[in-house]
């Protein structure tokens, strides 16, 4: 405490942990209820996934929660919404990424608990505004890349076409970066790119336009293939989507969504 007549100046409040901003996950498909599961609220998706990532270390590490559900009443009907999750992502380590990839393996494990579940998109917000691009160290500009070995030990037919959409909402950044960002992602092989296009959302969030920088207007769309239809390699290339675009100079919220898409016949 300042004496007094002293200014106060300004500065973190002791026990106060810095944060990144919100981080919000969608998973969209087929969910068939597993026939034993017991009635909410002890097996709600709030409870399940505070309790997976409690187990795994990471909740109030890595983040704190803030809400999760079935269902949500500003997704569309025919949208496919199995379950979505919300949470408020700790600031990162200069040499660390957003922690997407663990984000993601509670939210599809918690899902998994309630039952079958089979995927078709995963939409992620990611708070690009809480990274630091100028704080980066040279061999950490883009971490998740240091890791993209982990993908490459495996059978070659596990890799899937997909499109992956990254929307900057109101903010055209961007399509004002969409070629700088197809170099930066051509420096790893886990998603291989065939093709970009600028466009916008064609599937709209679970949340309202003000809870971001919505609605989903500026974007590019990127065709290729994914190593593996996994949270885990969706996670690391949403990673290394939002570290690019920190990179580029983004500085909105970035909307991701990694659709699985049917094979060329």
């Amino acid at each position: 405490m300042p004496e007094r007549g002293e200014p106060a100046q300004p500065g973190m409040v002791p026990g106060v942990v810095r944060t990144a901003g919100t981080m919000f996950a969608a998973l969209y498909g087929e969910l068939v209820p597993h026939a034993w599961l017991g009635a909410e609220p002890v097996n709600d998706a709030y409870s399940l996934f505070h309790r997976r990532s409690q187990a795994m270390g990471w909740l109030d590490v890595l983040w704190g929660m803030n809400d999760a559900g079935w269902h949500h009443r500003l997704a569309g009907l025919d949208s496919g919404l199995v379950s979505w999750f919300q949470v408020e992502a700790n600031a990162v380590a200069a040499d660390r990424p957003l922690p997407v990839q663990p984000f993601l393996r509670c939210a599809v494990d918690a899902t998994a608990r309630a039952g079958t579940v089979n995927l078709s998109a995963v939409q992620v917000l990611l708070p690009v505004q809480g990274l630091d691009a100028s704080s980066r160290p040279a061999y950490a500009r883009v971490p998740s890349l240091a890791t993209a070995q982990w993908f490459a030990e495996r059978d070659a037919e596990s890799a899937v076409p997909v499109q992956v959409s990254a929307n900057s909402g109101q903010d055209p950044s961007v399509p004002a970066v969409a070629e700088h960002l197809m170099d930066l992602l051509g420096r790893q092989d886990v998603f291989v790119c065939e093709s970009f296009g600028v466009a916008g959302e064609a599937l709209a969030p679970p949340f309202d336009d003000g809870f971001w920088n919505g609605p989903p207007a500026h974007g590019v769309v990127l065709r290729g293939e994914l190593a593996e239809w996994s949270c885990d390699a969706i996670g690391w290339l949403a990673e290394v989507v939002a570290d690019s675009a920190s990179q580029l100079g983004v500085r909105s919220p970035l909307l991701v969504t990694v659709t699985r898409a049917r094979p060329m016949s």
